[in-house]
């Protein structure tokens, strides 16, 4: 314990709870924990994307010393379980096909790593190559071979085809609209990893009758309740460890392997852990490409006529949750704008690559790319300010920019002004650099349910249980931070379990930066259910009526008098001690007439602005200045709130500038690992980052907050690509922006 205990209060920026450990080493993380007696496990795969599967010969593996189980497709029940967050389609090992490179045929578990990796080399899969589909135009292509089987999809229309599901959502007229100004293009994305420092981990034991899991998974309780239903177990008979992540980026939202391993522990009844490789990782998780078709209409004056959005994302082989992905990120694709009419479709589109998952910005990133890119154009043959088309056209508080969902629910335009006065807009630049400004939106969560128990101990410590997952955006603080302002507990005095779904209560999950906002208001509850039992205890020690006494922020405040809760519980107790305990709850049900099944609890919205420098011999390109500014509620903890800003915003710097997976025509990744696959390191930082904030209160979350971490990378694509086409004349349609791409865009307009 270093320096004086105190109370942090929110607003404030305490050393993070937890920090300390992650960044000395001392942070246990699933890969850190080891069981006796436990196996270790290699996955099998064959070099192609897809191919039937004749024959799997384990009969060499078998026999290496140390191996204990090697298990295909023949030894799990039958029909092999199929699983998934949104369709039951995924079998725990391929089934007759494979259907994408890195699909495993089998899996050996042994007493060792060496052995396991032998072995599982010596596996002879004799198999068939087939015709697969690795792109939009090929996926979609009438002739195409199906990447699943119709069978699959009973009574679905689009079962014939590889697109999954269509989602359409719009207002008012677009074929009737009209417009003084059409323009029309097409935007592409690529496929890019989420890459995580921490790897995936997956193991799994015998637990008695029932069976005990540990993950490196964003959500224990969804993971519970799928290995259930496969194992065929009650909930309380599925235990799931899920020890904080090492950044996740939505990569580990989703079950992966844990129902194999889990297979194969009670088989083996033994523990069975499974550690992927980065290239593996690579092999497993991934965000959906896309191509975005935007037409858009304008007034003379800049206003927006219509908005007619059509994105395909490829999605992979296995549904996961990309369907949710697309739905959800194309919904709000028209972005922060009070459009009349919009007309938006989306395709998840079904191919023989890597399922894709969630990644940080759930499909938003994708049609934002293209729709400020596609307004940067209308503005340009307009003769419009980029910077003034955005203000004229952008959603003011309490305005309903989408007619069926949440009002706009902060006062946008002051995060797009900030953003412009940070970066300087209208002030001059010299030769070879530009500016450019986008603003991206995002549904915050639709549905919710989380549980939180507060203890509030003897000595005035507490205990907060919470089923949250602290990947690194600082979940632990933040709810240490609001028991210490509710309780006056000192910071340090304060413990946040997480992470066991034997200890902790539910949490729907850990994702579209709910935590704050959900777990926040169950913890908040919590605490005030506390502070009723302490103004209980102090009219009842000093015989007042429970209406004269009044509990909060870690005072209790008497007629005439001010207490700290530590002279009330104490006494209160008593000699036999005991505790105090508090259970919130903070619920948001389902609207099954809305076209995502609920509105937006809030909305996060960021404003992005660069400057950028690029070099007209090289085509590299240089961030001379990233400004990044979000509209959060309430900060309640600012440091915490740019880091995370500032992290997303260098995250999207990566899909902008270098980001992108490779394959080869067998549907192989040719870039698998940190070596051929660039992220941005030290090296590609911009020269100057600024990030800024807007608190005006205005959220539903505890003291006005909204959640955040996601907003800074929404729009940082179309800010970059609109600066190096400020700077250089040269317009991309096309990411990422690497140095060649750039450097065929300068050529191509001096061409022209």
């Amino acid at each position: 314990m270093s320096g004086p205990l105190r109370v942090a209060p929110v607003g404030c920026s305490p050393r993070r709870v937890g920090g300390h450990d992650r960044v000395t080493g001392f942070q246990r993380y699933a890969a850190d924990i080891h069981l006796a007696d436990e196996l270790q496990a290699r996955l099998v795969t064959i070099p192609v994307a897809r191919a039937r599967i004749i024959s799997v010969d384990t009969r060499a593996a078998r026999q290496v010393p140390g191996v204990r189980l090697v298990m295909t497709a023949a030894d799990l029940p039958q029909p092999v379980p199929r699983f998934g967050p949104q369709f039951q389609d995924r079998p725990v090992l391929a089934v007759g096909e494979v259907k994408y490179h890195g699909e495993p045929v089998a899996a050996v578990a042994a007493d060792s790593k060496d052995a396991a990796e032998e072995a599982a080399r010596l596996v002879r899969v004799e198999y068939e190559e087939l015709p697969a589909v690795f792109t939009l135009a090929a996926a979609l292509d009438p002739a195409a071979p199906l990447v699943q089987d119709a069978a699959l999809r009973p009574g679905d229309p689009l079962a014939g085809t590889n697109v999954l599901r269509e989602h359409r959502v719009g207002w008012g007229d677009v074929d009737a609209a009209t417009a003084d100004l059409v323009v029309e293009h097409a935007y592409t994305f690529p496929i890019v990893t989420q890459f995580a420092i921490e790897p995936h981990v997956f193991m799994a034991a015998p637990d008695a009758d029932g069976i005990a899991v540990w993950s490196s998974i964003q959500h224990p309780y969804w993971l519970q309740k799928i290995l259930a239903g496969l194992l065929d177990l009650p909930l309380a008979k599925v235990r799931v460890l899920a020890p904080d992540p090492g950044g996740a980026f939505g990569g580990k939202q989703h079950t992966k392997y844990e129902p194999l391993v889990a297979f194969m522990a009670r088989r083996a009844e033994r523990p069975v852990r499974l550690v992927l490789t980065l290239e593996e990782s690579f092999q497993a998780v991934r965000r959906a490409a896309a191509e975005v078709r935007v037409r858009t209409g304008f007034r003379t004056d800049g206003r927006l006529s219509f908005q007619d959005i059509e994105a395909d994302y490829l999605i992979g082989a296995y549904a996961d949750i990309a369907d949710r992905v697309v739905g959800k990120g194309s919904y709000v694709g028209a972005g922060p704008y009070v459009t009349p009419d919009v007309r938006i479709v989306a395709r998840s589109v079904l191919s023989h690559t890597l399922p894709s998952t969630a990644f940080r910005g759930f499909g938003n990133p994708q049609v934002n790319w293209a729709v400020e890119s596609n307004l940067d154009e209308g503005a340009r043959a307009l003769g419009i300010d980029r910077l003034e088309i955005r203000l004229r056209n952008l959603a003011h508080r309490g305005d309903r920019f989408i007619p069926f969902d949440t009002p706009a629910d902060g006062a946008w335009e002051q995060a797009v002004r900030r953003a412009a006065e940070l970066i300087g807009w209208g002030s001059p630049l010299p030769p070879g650099r530009g500016r450019g400004i986008a603003v991206g939106i995002k549904s915050g969560p639709t549905t919710g349910l989380s549980y939180a128990t507060v203890r509030l101990l003897a000595d005035g410590s507490a205990v907060v249980y919470a089923g949250t997952s602290d990947m690194g955006q600082g979940a632990r603080t933040v709810f240490a931070q609001i028991v210490s302002t509710e309780l006056g507990v000192p910071l340090d005095w304060v413990a946040v379990v997480m992470g066991d779904t034997a200890v902790v209560s539910y949490d729907q999950q850990t994702s579209a930066s709910r935590s704050t906002v959900l777990m926040g208001n169950a913890v908040l509850r919590a605490c005030r259910e506390i502070q009723a039992g302490l103004g209980a205890m102090a009219a009842r020690l000093n015989g007042l009526d429970a209406s004269a006494v009044i509990v909060e922020h870690g005072v209790v405040r008497l007629p005439g008098r001010e207490l700290p809760i530590i002279d009330v519980l104490t006494p209160g107790l008593g000699p036999l001690g005991g505790e105090l305990i508090g259970n919130g709850e903070m619920r948001k049900d389902a609207e099954p007439d809305h076209p995502l099944g609920g509105s937006a609890a809030f909305f996060e919205f960021n404003c992005t602005a660069i400057e950028a420098a690029v070099d007209e011999e090289t085509g590299d390109v240089t961030i001379v200045r990233h400004v990044t500014v979000s509209d959060v509620g309430k900060a309640i903890n600012p440091l915490q709130v740019r880091m995370q800003d500032e992290g997303a915003a260098i995250q999207g710097l990566g899909h902008t500038l270098m980001e992108h997976y490779v394959f080869d025509e067998a549907g192989r990744i040719r870039n698998l690992g940190a070596i051929d696959y660039r992220i941005p390191t030290s090296m590609d930082l911009p020269l100057e980052m600024q990030s800024d904030i807007i608190e005006n209160e205005d959220g539903p979350g505890p003291y006005g907050s909204k959640g955040m971490s996601e907003g800074a990378l929404l729009c940082v694509a179309p800010a970059v690509a609109a600066a190096v086409r400020d700077a250089t004349g040269a317009v991309i349609r096309d990411l990422p922006l690497t140095p060649e791409r750039v450097w065929r865009a300068l050529r191509e307009r001096t061409a022209r």
